[in-house]
């Protein structure tokens, strides 16, 4: 009868990591302050403060190392050598390329996962030097995503040099192709569902969080017609005429504020040379919504124009799905555990925090695989996926701190 008795009390016991108790905003306040005015939290977060320097050397030295996306593995090999120093208990590369290393805690506690991807949206041989004024750091990759890859490694540093024991394990992803295919999320996610408790996407952001994926859908859309010379008289058209008709159309479409949504036509092309009329011009549209029912329904609207604009001029269209992306949404996520305590995290930390369902990074693929996650950042930067990008250096700290004590926060204390 006591060993069901123990049993029993493991599988609840087991259960409350996964279902905590409901609990008041005051509640979830409360513990998160009791947390942040430990000593031993207290002795990390000094440790932050004294080491500023070295916090911003190897911030530059992660960024200066192109890592454009698929290509990450110099960058990987610097960060691997980082952590081989900090008596961690597991690292090692997955099948993606992703690099995991484990911080382990006692049998029976939480699994929480925080991601920072590797990957930049910049070109192979681009040579980044950071440069620094007034209070701002400038260089390509700054900010997304290196900041929240040095985030995850000074708490690592600041939770040894306090000697913070957790009760449930904080596992370290930096994944690759974020930026494009998001291959490393999906393959991390694929092979441990049902191992993980949270998952943190440490990807933008600062003062608030997101706890909801928006729906991205990119295509390539052609107008494919007979082409000719400049000359010709017959056929009459350029395939670049239905094309501009269309995205002028497109244009003018509805799209929702509410539920937020957007649309975009970044890339064009037609003919490969001026004295052609264009046999394949095409399009690109990015849809977004956090709404998947807006999003069939302009796709639906879409596909209408391009038929009659092909029909027009005798034309046929053709459509290249280049990714598909549903919104990643869990019903009743915003009342959750990750959500309410993270939200508290933020409040003892002194923020006002804006909390919003349109994430869009590697948090999505956790929320579409029924994990509960969020995303959230460690500093305030502009000028993100641009040369220009750049950060301003005082908040890191502040946010590096952030991050420390939500990892706490979820995992728990010993």
């Amino acid at each position: 009868m006591k060993k069901l008795i123990s049993v029993l009390a493991l599988i609840l016991f087991g259960a409350a990591w996964i279902h905590p108790q409901v609990k008041t905003v005051s509640q979830y306040l409360s513990e998160v302050q009791a947390l942040a005015s430990r000593a031993d939290v207290k002795a990390a977060n000094d440790y932050i403060d004294r080491n500023h320097e070295g916090i911003l050397r190897e911030w530059i030295a992660i960024t200066e190392i192109n890592a454009p996306s698929g290509q990450e593995q110099q960058r990987a090999k610097y960060i691997e050598s980082l952590l081989r120093k900090y008596h961690l208990d597991d690292i090692q590369y997955d099948s993606a390329g992703n690099l995991l290393a484990v911080r382990k805690a006692g049998d029976g506690g939480p699994v929480i996962v925080f991601d920072a991807h590797m990957d930049t949206v910049f070109q192979p041989g681009l040579q980044i030097k950071a440069t620094i004024r007034d209070g701002k750091i400038y260089a390509p990759g700054i900010g997304d995503d290196t900041r929240n890859i040095e985030a995850l490694l000074a708490t690592i540093r600041a939770l040894n040099e306090a000697k913070i024991k957790t009760k449930g394990d904080l596992v370290f992803v930096f994944t690759v192709e974020e930026e494009t295919t998001f291959k490393g999320v999906n393959t991390y996610v694929k092979g441990n569902k049902g191992k993980i408790d949270q998952y943190i996407a440490l990807d933008g952001g600062y003062e608030g969080f997101t706890y909801a994926g928006i729906g991205i859908n990119w295509y390539r859309h052609h107008f494919i017609g007979p082409g000719g010379h400049t000359r010709s008289r017959t056929p009459p058209y350029s395939a670049t005429l239905p094309l501009a008709r269309a995205i002028g159309r497109i244009y003018q479409l509805k799209v929702p504020a509410n539920p937020s949504s957007s649309l975009n036509i970044g890339m064009l092309s037609g003919s490969e040379v001026v004295n052609a009329k264009a046999s394949d011009a095409w399009f690109s549209v990015d849809l977004r919504s956090t709404s998947n029912e807006v999003i069939a329904d302009l796709d639906r609207q879409i596909k209408t124009i391009l038929d009659e604009e092909a029909a027009r001029v005798g034309m046929k269209v053709k459509t290249d799905v280049i990714s598909k992306s549903p919104a990643a949404t869990i019903p009743g996520h915003r009342e959750s555990y990750l959500v309410r305590i993270s939200e508290a995290v933020h409040r003892v930390m002194g923020f006002d925090p804006p909390i919003t369902n349109a994430g869009s990074n590697n948090s999505s693929a956790a929320l579409l695989a029924g994990i509960s996650s969020i995303s959230t950042g460690a500093g305030p930067c502009d000028g993100a996926h641009s040369l220009a990008e750049n950060c301003d250096i005082e908040p890191l700290y502040k946010g590096i701190k952030k991050i420390l004590l939500l990892e706490v926060a979820l995992a728990g204390v010993e």
